[in-house]
């Protein structure tokens, strides 16, 4: 029986912070890692972000949507350009295993949302831009969730909402990525204003239930910026820098 779950998400090729969180969750004598995906798709280093989750024995991994675009051939993502052609079969494989969804006792681990890892599960775009939705409205789409503690990532921007009728959902927020531009569904932002890499712990109290913490951890992300900017993206290095987008 786990007393203590750390999650984890959306690395996005950033290798020192994930490092940084690691070495904070065994700090903290955490006894299981879930990460919920998009682990490689960035321009920092996708090859020692791939060695330090292949070589963790103690991470359960989620299949996010940008791991997803790493089975393709081809794409027109510049991003996609970088990274795949460093991708052994080995890592391929790696990513081939990640699960759609993982689940233990109350706690359901997914990417976006239960059902696909390319929507928001707090978030609505629309084309007038981004907006919360409201707690019945989330509550509504969870009824056939059995379980009560949904934790999600995709996003970015770290929040934990408590529904009526009990359940909670917590999005963990970014280990390695603060900030970012999307053109789907919409054309949208989502920024945390913050260079911290953010994850989660889940904690069992006296109770039987779960307790939730947000953890921000400090890293050199100066030298991941300038990783980064090296490799041509000036976008990923001023989110990296600031936990915001260059306008």
């Amino acid at each position: 029986m786990y007393k203590s779950v750390a999650i984890i998400s959306d690395i996005h090729s950033n290798h020192l912070a994930l490092e940084a969180v690691l070495q904070d969750i065994a700090a903290r004598n955490i006894e299981l890692t879930v990460n919920l995906g998009d682990s490689l798709f960035g321009p920092v280093d996708p090859l020692a972000t791939a060695r330090v989750l292949m070589d963790h024995e103690n991470i359960i991994h989620v299949m996010g949507n940008c791991d997803e675009i790493l089975w393709q051939k081809e794409s027109p993502s510049e991003t996609f350009q970088f990274v795949k052609p460093l991708l052994d079969q080995g890592i391929e494989n790696w990513i081939r295993s990640c699960n759609h969804t993982w689940a233990y006792e109350e706690l359901l681990f997914c990417h976006g949302t239960p059902w696909v890892n390319d929507r928001y599960l707090l978030e609505e775009v629309t084309a007038e831009g981004v907006q919360y939705k409201d707690t019945i409205q989330l509550a509504n789409e969870l009824l056939e969730v059995p379980q009560r503690y949904i934790f999600c990532g995709h996003s970015h921007v770290f929040q934990t909402k408590y529904l009526p009728g009990s359940k909670v959902i917590v999005n963990v927020g970014s280990v390695g990525l603060p900030a970012y531009h999307d053109e789907l569904p919409y054309p949208h932002v989502r920024e945390s204003s913050s260079p911290y890499a953010d994850y989660a712990i889940a904690y069992r109290n006296a109770q039987g239930n779960w307790n939730i913490e947000h953890v921000m951890v400090e890293y050199d992300w100066e030298k991941a910026s300038s990783i980064a900017q090296a490799n041509g993206r000036e976008d990923y290095a001023f989110a990296i820098r600031t936990g915001n987008l260059v306008y």
